[in-house]
């Protein structure tokens, strides 16, 4: 009965706010509203009305608009201190609260965390105003400190944030270029009862020899050697128990911990931690997945046709989301190649810089993580990849932007290297090119001149003139920049004073001999002008009517205004806002000179009708207002 009541208030003040308010709290609204007309039903002498129906109606309407009134006043005060449309119904809250409860402990041991190191002030943008280069080297260490303590998932975020050195200051790229996972193994019960129930069958019917003890240990799995019916030698990559739940749970803090920092510190919106994280939260859970790292691998050998690096092939009758068995390649770490001669070392890392780059110019598929611990030493000698759950990917469009930025590297081109740039970034509205090529210019000149051997540096002071011009890394890119950053570290534990740089631009500069080459030549022109056909058969049409037209004189150019669809989106509700806000104050305008008026018939003893419509005027002008207040604060908040 309540409900059929209440309804049409609740209907009626969701039209008038323009945005589906939650259901329980449009009945509170609807309940308040009702409340205060049933007061003013008691309070005002509608008994003496009973011979002038006009006037009881009248007075009935401004009883109504009263309560509509005090119902869109309470929502307005709910919805600025709790917006509507997080997609939480009232099951939903319910379930909200039950995960609350599950996540407390963990939120709590964050929070005592992030106390413990000094780092709650910058979550609510109180930045320390203490300046120094020792201040920020504190606050990096600290930073460190609480992301190891904090576990997996945060320590997988400072590697992360290690190697965007657009993002964040070289201390503290020094400091998260240091975190480790530090885990225990997983006992053998717990790693069987896995594969048991990812199998179908214990490991003694799926493998012929399974070795319970682990060969290493990660904070997400951990590898154990096995032997398949065949005799096939292989490696067992099992997922550890609870681990995704873990991360879950810890990404849902994550990003309620990113969302307080976005709120209240402006720092932090400069940086976009929001989509920043959203990024690496995405990118972690489909590091679970260990199907995806199947197709990883098959994308990565596919890039990689010469196999002068050595790729795991992978089993996937035996695979599943949680268990990845490949063929195992037996090598020794990489920190055992320095018993090899200088250029046999000098060799190896040439031959795993050119794969990487080959992956990335040509391919667009490649490893995103080389880190000396995914690479082996094998037999041979050569090298091989390991551990495939961060591989990127990149469209025609950059992979063509990158080897234009190397091969303007390699003639030390100013102009080069800023439409380069210009191709693989996301460009503000506006942007001073010509500023921009002359800080590449003297950039170029610095590391380029004098016959000198540049050096990773160069790359740390194009990160600075990328942040000095505000241009956005997109995150395909991001993860060539991390790649080619740890493979840097890793050709230096190889091959000790091995130039990437320098290794770099020889690769760029054979990229560029392999394409002048007659055969590839003819391949491009071939391409493009198949490419080039169709347009080429209609151009004579065209230019034949563009004549006619110009001969008759009929030759015209439209200009459509507004034909993006969100240009006029925005102009249609601007104009909505004007013509609300003309229709509020012209009623209060009116709603002032009735109510200031003393003629018209006589309702009640001090209530003439004219006042009385004004009255009314009065609650309409009022509901607009809250209508175009509610709208403004609506669009902070989402700006925010």
């Amino acid at each position: 009965m309540y409900l059929l009541i209440y309804w049409p208030l609740v209907v009626a003040a969701r039209r008038v706010l323009g945005v589906r308010v939650g259901t329980l709290r449009a009945l509170i609204g609807a309940a308040v509203g009702w409340s205060v007309a049933t007061g003013m039903v008691f309070v005002l002498p509608f008994s003496e009305l009973e011979d002038t129906p006009g006037a009881f109606i009248g007075l009935l309407v401004t009883v109504a608009g009263t309560a509509f009134l005090a119902t869109l006043a309470f929502l307005f005060v709910a919805e600025m201190a709790s917006p509507s449309g997080t997609g939480l119904g009232v099951i939903g809250r319910v379930r909200a609260i039950r995960r609350s409860f599950s996540r407390t402990r963990r939120y709590s041991r964050i929070s005592r965390i992030i106390v413990k190191h000094g780092l709650a002030p910058y979550l609510y943008g109180r930045r320390d105003r203490r300046a120094g280069v020792h201040r920020e080297a504190a606050l990096a260490r600290s930073l460190r400190r609480a992301m190891e303590e904090a576990g997996v998932t945060f320590v997988k975020l400072g590697q992360v944030l290690s190697t965007r050195p657009d993002l964040l200051p070289p201390a503290f790229i020094a400091e998260l270029s240091t975190l480790q996972t530090q885990v225990a193994a997983v006992s053998a019960a717990d790693i069987e009862r896995v594969l048991t129930d990812e199998l179908g069958v214990a490991p003694a019917e799926a493998f012929a020899e399974f070795d319970p003890e682990p060969i290493a240990a990660a904070s997400v799995a951990q590898v154990h050697r096995a032997r398949l019916k065949d005799g096939t030698e292989v490696v067992v990559k099992v997922q550890r128990p609870g681990i995704r739940e873990v991360v879950e749970r810890d990404l849902d803090i994550l990003h309620r911990v990113v969302a307080a920092m976005d709120t209240r510190a402006a720092w932090a919106r400069s940086l976009g931690v929001v989509d920043l994280a959203s990024g690496f939260a995405a990118a972690l859970v489909e590091e679970l997945d260990f199907r995806v790292e199947a197709r990883n691998i098959a994308a990565v050998r596919a890039a990689t046709p010469d196999h002068t690096v050595g790729l795991p092939v992978v089993h996937e009758e035996l695979s599943t989301d949680r268990v990845l068995v490949m063929s195992r390649m037996v090598g020794v770490p990489l920190a055992d190649a320095a018993a090899l001669a200088p250029e046999a070392k000098a060799d190896l890392a040439r031959s795993l810089l050119e794969c990487v780059l080959r992956q990335i110019t040509q391919h667009g598929v490649f490893h995103a993580d080389p880190h000396p611990g995914n690479v082996l030493l094998l037999d041979g000698p050569s090298l091989g990849l390991l551990d495939f759950g961060s591989v990127g990917r990149l469209d025609a469009g950059l992979r063509g932007g990158i080897q234009a930025l190397l091969v303007a590297l390699d003639r030390g081109d100013a102009a080069g290297l800023r439409d380069g740039l210009l191709q693989i970034v996301d460009r503000p509205e506006q942007i001073d090119e010509a500023r921009l090529e002359r800080a590449l210019g003297a950039l170029a000149a610095k590391h380029f001149g004098h016959d000198q051997a540049p050096d990773a540096q160069m790359f740390t002071e194009v990160f600075r003139v990328v942040t000095e011009f505000r241009l956005a890394v997109p995150p395909p890119v991001a993860a060539v920049f991390r790649s080619l950053a740890t493979l840097e570290g890793t050709l230096a534990l190889l091959a000790p004073g091995f130039n990437l740089v320098v290794a770099a631009r020889r690769f760029a500069a054979a990229q560029i001999g392999e394409q002048l080459k007659p055969d590839t030549l003819r391949q491009s022109l071939t391409h493009e002008a198949m490419a080039m056909l169709p347009v080429l058969r209609r151009l004579p049409r065209r230019l034949d009517r563009i004549g006619g037209a110009i001969e008759e004189g009929r030759l015209s150019v439209g200009v459509r205004l507004f034909a993006d669809e969100r240009d006029r989106d925005v102009v249609t509700g601007l104009l909505h806002e004007v013509l609300l806000a003309f229709l509020g104050l012209g009623a209060g305008l009116i709603a002032a000179i009735l109510i200031a008026s003393d003629s018209g018939p006589v309702v009640l003893p001090q209530l003439t009708l004219n006042q009385l419509i004004g009255y009314n005027l009065l609650i309409v002008s009022a509901m607009v207002g809250l209508r175009l207040l509610y709208t403004v604060f609506r669009a902070q908040s989402r700006r925010r």
